[in-house]
């Protein structure tokens, strides 16, 4: 691949629903461009982007894939971001490196909710968005219905047809380019004529070019209104400063068919005609510690401070760690020396390259604005900053949804029970959106990750590692508490012809809400000495993690030890731990005990119409619903509590009853109650293991 400069550069996430064509339209855009000689198909497993076996194998994108694409004298880094709602942080990540975003919309679904997120995400990093709606060969595919979708969903910006289909379904067979007014069928490298019979359709979308054009220039737009026309040049001109300007919210709308490779050679000449070169970029730092962002105004340049953020991490048993980074400006060499300002830690960067899909292919040099690959760094994870030693800054990152699903894992082998630990956190350091914990509360591993299919690829990655485990429903992390006053005495005696064991404790324990465990002693006249109220709170403390009534940890709970008596042979360390070990579980039985079960601040976001179905559900999960509302782009918000043991299996539930079109959001908020009718089988079902006395 020969070198390019900054100019020569573009950037460009292509994002949208899943199963919306983006894989296919990448390949298309391959094929055109003479990358490759025929075109993958997503059902044969033989598609450039989807190349892993997990994605072959489920026929959608897991992982964002670097398309370089060479065209005219450019290089176009397409990257080719997951639709699936699972994998939103590769999505995040896409759009955050990238200079433009290209948000393919299905000509027979139109507006999804894999749109809207794309959307949003866009919005959020302030991006430039075109349109391609693609599919327009499938049955029930209707260019006009999926432009109204569009206009109706994203009322804030202005979608302007570059494009127009001729014909649909069946009949799709080229596009018509409303500015040049020329036919261009099949991939569209060649002009013809103008169909008859869409001359008044092209004259309006001509009108409509031609105003979107105006307002992006002050010149033009003053020539418009006084003469009712500008020339075509000037179209072009002022059509392109309104596609690179994320403030003037004007949309080019382009329409292909992917598989057929139809209406493509447009998009790619799009790809360089309406997206800027990465110079122009604004970049947000945080320097030193500050959490407020500063920004790196344009123009970037090779003459810049260094400045790289690391999007994507792949990780291989065999080839070892593969870091993709954008380089926002300066310069980074092959068999260099870089700093990870992040880490702060020196990496040695060896070969870089590109990869285009799964091939990876060598560089020398990257020039401020491209994105490349480094192998095998040592301290580098997922969103790190590298930088100049000198400078102590740190790049954006984009901000992640917490995890919504979770796995408990065994591992099946006593090899793998070593490796657990690494492997996990080698998946977690390369996405930002899978997490792992030990839960001392449940005594489990515990992997979260986005969704079902999120945690499941990462699990078919851990086995490429060498990682083997047993997967189950988490445990559901309850606590144990007291609700009234209750006091017990415990004397521990034992004779056996030697020396003795004796220790005497009477105490009382109380609710101590929200204040945690809290151990005091009132013991008058020397009847237990210092050393054995430590030796009884030593004892106590043996039963706090595993609780005394269904096996979870204790607390909110004050313990008072008010008595007690010693014996001046057999008193003992042990008798004392056992006396208050056993005083306080008696004390515990007394004292109202309960359950206590997180409780889960959710966020759900569903089309309006299907509220009653999800109202209902809420219902039968304990839900409290705290509010609802409605988003710009009408659909509805449901705020509600509902307990974590009601949520473990949400994602595969709302997926289902909404087809897809229903996300949500969870956090933590409190523990409280749980309701006597649900605790008692938890109760019940608990087995305390046997206590020795030794």
């Amino acid at each position: 691949m020969k070198e390019y400069t900054t100019e020569q550069i573009r950037n460009v996430a292509l994002v949208g629903h899943q199963g919306c064509g983006k894989t296919s339209l990448v390949e298309a855009l391959l094929y055109n461009s003479g990358a490759i000689t025929r075109l993958g198909r997503i059902e044969d497993g033989t598609t450039v982007s989807d190349w892993d076996n997990d994605e072959r194998q489920r026929q959608i994108s897991v992982s964002t894939s670097l398309i370089p694409i060479e065209f005219n004298d450019v290089k176009i880094n397409v990257l080719d971001a997951p639709g699936f709602a699972d994998f939103q942080g590769e999505v995040r990540n896409a759009i955050r490196v990238a200079d433009s975003i290209v948000v393919v919309v299905d000509a027979v679904a139109g507006v999804e909710v894999g749109t809207e997120l794309a959307w949003e995400y866009a919005k959020q990093f302030q991006q430039p968005i075109i349109v391609v709606i693609s599919k327009l060969d499938r049955e029930n595919a209707n260019f006009e219905r999926t432009l109204e979708s569009l206009r109706a969903s994203f009322t804030d910006h202005k979608f302007i047809p570059v494009m127009l289909p001729i014909g649909q379904q069946h009949d799709f067979k080229g596009v018509v380019n409303v500015l040049t007014q020329k036919a261009y069928y099949d991939a569209g490298a060649d002009r013809a004529d103008l169909p008859a019979d869409m001359a008044a359709a092209v004259e309006d979308a001509h009108r409509e070019l031609m105003e979107a054009a105006a307002e992006a220039d002050d010149a033009y737009m003053e020539k418009y209104f006084s003469d009712g026309v500008i020339s075509n040049d000037e179209i072009r001109d002022g059509m392109r400063k309104a596609a690179r300007n994320h403030e003037l919210n004007t949309v080019p709308v382009f329409v292909t068919s992917g598989t057929k490779n139809i209406g493509t050679y447009p998009v790619l000449e799009a790809l360089i005609a309406y997206t800027s070169s990465p110079s122009v970029r604004r970049v947000g730092i945080h320097r030193g510690e500050s959490t407020e962002i500063e920004y790196m105004m344009p123009p970037q340049s090779d003459d810049n401070p260094l400045a790289a953020y690391v999007f994507k991490t792949v990780n291989d048993r065999f080839v070892g760690t593969q870091s993709f980074v954008r380089l926002f400006s300066g310069v980074l060499r092959s068999d260099s020396r870089n700093w990870n300002n992040t880490k702060g830690e020196e990496e040695r960067f060896g070969q870089l390259s590109t990869m285009r899909g799964k091939e990876l292919i060598p560089l020398a040099i990257l020039h401020a604005g491209d994105i490349g690959v480094v192998p095998k760094l040592q301290h580098t994870q997922t969103g790190d900053t590298i930088g100049d030693r000198d400078k102590n800054f740190t790049l954006v990152s984009p901000g992640f949804s917490e995890p919504l699903y979770s796995v408990a894992l065994q591992p099946k082998t006593q090899q793998d029970a070593t490796k657990i630990g690494s492997v996990l956190g080698i998946l977690t350091q390369a996405d930002p959106t899978l997490r792992w914990r030990n839960d001392p509360n449940t005594s489990q591993i515990v992997l979260e990750g986005m969704g079902e299919i999120h945690v499941q690829v990462a699990l078919s990655r851990a086995e490429k590692l060498g990682l083997n485990v047993i997967t189950e429903i988490p445990k559901v992390p309850y606590k144990e508490t007291i609700t009234r006053k209750a006091d017990a005495t415990y004397r521990h005696k034992k004779q056996s012809g030697g020396a003795g064991q004796f220790g005497e404790i009477t105490l009382y324990i109380e609710p101590n809400p929200g204040a945690g465990f809290v151990y005091d002693t009132k013991v008058t006249g020397g009847a237990v000495t210092d050393q054995f109220l430590d030796s009884t709170n030593k004892g106590i403390q043996q039963v706090l993690p595993t609780g005394v009534i269904a096996g979870y940890p204790v607390v909110d709970v004050h313990v008072v030890v008010y008595d007690g008596k010693m014996h001046p042979v057999d008193s003992k360390d042990i008798a004392f731990q056992i006396a208050g070990r056993e005083a306080f579980k008696e004390a515990f039985h007394e004292a109202g005990p309960v359950l206590q079960e997180p409780i889960m601040d959710v966020k759900i976001t569903v089309p309006e119409a299907m509220m009653g179905d999800i109202m209902s559900d809420l219902n039968t999960r304990r839900g409290r619903v705290q509010g609802m509302d409605t988003t710009e782009t009408g659909k509805s918000v449901v705020n509600a509590q509902i307990p974590l043991a009601e949520m473990l299996r949400y994602s595969n539930d709302l997926r289902s009853m909404t087809g897809g079109r229903g996300i949500y959001e969870m956090t933590f908020s409190h523990y409280d109650r749980v309701p006597s009718n649900i605790a008692e089988p938890i109760i019940k079902a608990y087995k305390p293991h046997g206590s020795s006395d030794e």
